[in-house]
């Protein structure tokens, strides 16, 4: 027995010195052993077992944390755990590895740095994207930020990212001595019921640090995107779904970007955001009290809240202003009294996420009312006269094919005037911003969603494309033969890309975007590519650009862009014929960035696209697609005005599309984005 102690002993000192060996302090290897044999414990369970100091434990815990060596619960006071060993060595080679390829990649940069000191010259910095995976990583890439900051660190964050920052050890004193001491850390986050300790945890520690801190939570439930603005050069986009509570336990993944025009189409919807928000401490303090409002009450049923509705249609004589859901626009439809309302010349705004279920029945709001579309949310408001506020909130629950769903949590009444103006000013502002449904939709423009055999004459691959020569018919291809075909993807060798078949299997997104004015930019077909390395040409990000040439023409691919100088030659054969097959551009690699994680598309590009005519340009930007409902299968072909011949398979589903760039964010209905999620296309090219 003796002897197998000593052993064990022994072993533990190795991996002791192994841990330290690895880049730990001897401290925060004896934790992470004491955790890994002992358990999940509670803080003080750890300071009494190593016999450690509560703030040299912490300290400990916090640093452990950002290397996402241990974990801990939201709860208070918080349990922590040790990652298995193996992952903790995986952790250890992808960080140096990671840090050899960042050194490689940045050699050139260093250099030209040291030389510009060697001559007082500073070269300004050059856009480009990095991706960051995993809690730990993302925190201390934020921890930078924060200590690069010189005026001001914003957020748009869920409540358990600012908690699980305050873990990851960005509040403590140590750290908050080493930013400025004028810098404004302001956080936009949506405060409930649910989440109410959590926050109060993350205030009463943030309250021990001396960051100058603001905090506000949105008037409005609204789809808010979640990111870090440090100063304005540089911003983190969280691109991990959060539409589910398996989604909630993934890694997070979020893209970094320095690109200036980025930065500042972003900065604008942090301000908006934060012009229509509540101060975090008193939104708590109604949240806690009940809501202190003079003439307002609550509502526990559905029933109750709806027949209050019915009750405010019937007093309405000026103006009624409802935000809703896709769900309640259908049912606002087959509303009588409301329908008598708008009839009678009422002005009637509404405001809810377009889809292709209740697109058809816009066509008689647009007759009666004026409609624009909106991000999901999970707050239906109503405003009568601007004196009558009924707000009817849901608890954002999801169905399986990703819908939202309008379950009832609770409701609120009031005649309060000035929380009514409050709330009509937050409308406005949502509305100033809200895009109207085209009828100019991706389902009469290109073939995604449209059910019609044959193509609708107005179709856009009809138009472009008269040698449209098969459609397979519904049934014959189905989601498992797409994913089984890309799970056994055979790479087509190419030899000479104008005689030789070649294949590509991807993840696409295309979308229709109609921009404000204010964009000074035509209507735009931007199809994104994220092409996986068993494709002919081997991976790749890459964008097609679409626009009309003349008015209510149709939409000609203009121009691609893309990273890999291998798929150049390709895409100007396949594109011959067409203002793309003379602009086709090579990017570097860290100026465009493509990335899939569930039913979410995130595409950004740092640099200008020459579109058409050349003096025109998409300038750098970023586009979100988020598919919902159920997922469906199309294969066809097609031949292109190049001659080439293409067989497309695909799994897809209809999207919603957000489109940020420098002038504005552009947020389009679910009629305008698809997603395809599995895609084959195999280009056989014009016999010679």
């Amino acid at each position: 027995m003796g002897n197998e102690k000593g052993e064990g002993s022994l072993s533990q000192e190795q991996v002791l010195k192994t841990l330290v060996g690895l880049g730990l302090t001897r401290l925060d290897s004896q934790v992470y052993i004491y955790l890994a044999k002992r358990g999940p414990q509670k803080g003080q369970d750890l300071s009494k077992g190593l016999k450690v100091q509560k703030q040299q434990l912490y300290r400990s815990l916090k640093n452990l944390q950002s290397k996402g060596i241990v974990n801990a619960t939201l709860e208070h006071p918080a349990r922590f755990s040790a990652v298995s060993f193996d992952n903790v060595v995986d952790i250890f080679v992808k960080a140096k590895m990671a840090e050899a390829q960042r050194i490689q990649e940045n050699k050139n940069e260093i250099l030209a740095n040291w030389q510009a000191i060697a001559i007082g010259e500073t070269p300004e910095a050059t856009a480009k994207f990095n991706l960051i995976e995993g809690r730990g990583p993302i925190y201390a890439k934020i921890l930078q930020m924060m200590r690069d900051a010189q005026n001001q660190l914003s957020t748009i964050s869920t409540v358990t990212g600012l908690l699980r920052a305050d873990q990851f050890g960005l509040f403590d004193a140590g750290i908050t001595r080493q930013i400025q001491p004028s810098l404004k850390f302001r956080a936009i986050t949506e405060l409930s019921e649910k989440n109410l300790g959590i926050a109060k945890n993350f205030l009463k520690e943030i309250s021990h640090s001396k960051i100058n801190f603001e905090g506000r939570t949105p008037d409005l439930s609204v789809n808010l995107p979640q990111l870090v603005i440090r100063d304005e050069e540089e911003i983190l986009f969280f691109i991990t779904p959060k539409t589910s509570a398996q989604a909630a336990e993934q890694e997070d993944v979020c893209l970094w970007t320095n690109c200036k025009s980025l930065v500042q189409a972003f900065t604008p919807v942090f301000e908006d955001f934060w012009r229509n928000s509540t101060d975090i401490k008193a939104k708590l303090v109604e949240i806690e009290t009940g809501l202190p409002m003079s003439k307002s009450l609550n509502f526990n049923t559905i029933e109750s809240a709806h027949n209050k509705f019915e009750e405010l249609m019937g007093v309405a004589k000026k103006e009624i202003v409802i935000l809703t859901s896709a769900g309640r626009l259908s049912e606002l439809s087959r509303n009588k009294c409301f329908i008598t309302l708008a009839r009678k010349g009422i002005p009637i705004k509404i405001m809810a996420p377009i889809i292709k279920q209740n697109f058809e029945k816009t066509d008689l709001f647009f007759r009666l009312c004026e409609v624009r579309h909106i991000a999901a949310c999970c707050c239906e408001t109503t405003i009568v006269d601007g004196k009558y506020l009924l707000q009817i909130n849901s608890d954002g629950s999801r169905t399986s094919d990703n819908i939202l769903i309008d379950s009832f949590a609770d409701a609120f009444y009031s005649e309060d005037m000035e929380h009514v103006r409050e709330m009509k000013a937050a409308l406005n502002g949502i509305w100033k911003h809200a895009q109207p449904p085209s009828s100019d939709t991706l389902e009469t423009t290109v073939l995604f969603g449209s059910p019609t055999l044959p193509f609708p004459e107005n179709n856009l691959i009809t138009k472009c494309n008269p040698g449209i020569f098969e459609v397979k018919p519904p049934g014959a291809l189905s989601e498992k033969d797409v994913v089984n075909k890309i799970i056994n993807a055979k790479k087509l060798v190419v030899q000479n890309p104008a005689k030789d078949a070649s294949r590509m299997y991807a993840s696409v997104a295309v979308a229709l975007i109609h921009p404000p004015v204010s964009f000074e930019l035509p209507d735009l077909v931007i199809q994104a590519f994220h092409v996986d390395k068993s494709s002919s040409f081997g991976a790749e990000d890459y964008l097609v650009v679409y626009q009309q040439l003349k008015p209510n023409g149709i939409y000609v691919p203009v121009s691609v862009a893309g990273e890999n100088p291998n798929a150049r030659e390709i895409q100007r054969k396949v594109f011959k014929g067409t203002p793309a097959g003379l602009n086709d551009i090579l990017l570097k690699k860290d100026e465009i960035e493509i990335r899939v994680h569930g039913n979410n598309f995130f595409a950004a590009w740092a640099v200008p696209i020459p579109i058409y005519p050349i003096s025109l340009t998409l300038p750098p930007a970023c586009m979100q697609i988020e598919g919902y409902g159920n997922l469906k299968t199309v294969g066809y072909s097609m031949t292109g005005p190049s001659g080439f011949r293409h067989e497309i398979e695909q799994n897809y589903f209809d999207s919603f599309v957000t489109f940020f760039h420098p002038a504005s964010k552009y947020s389009g209905p679910g009629t305008d984005a698809v997603f395809s999620r599995d895609y084959i296309i195999t280009n056989y090219p014009p016999k010679q």
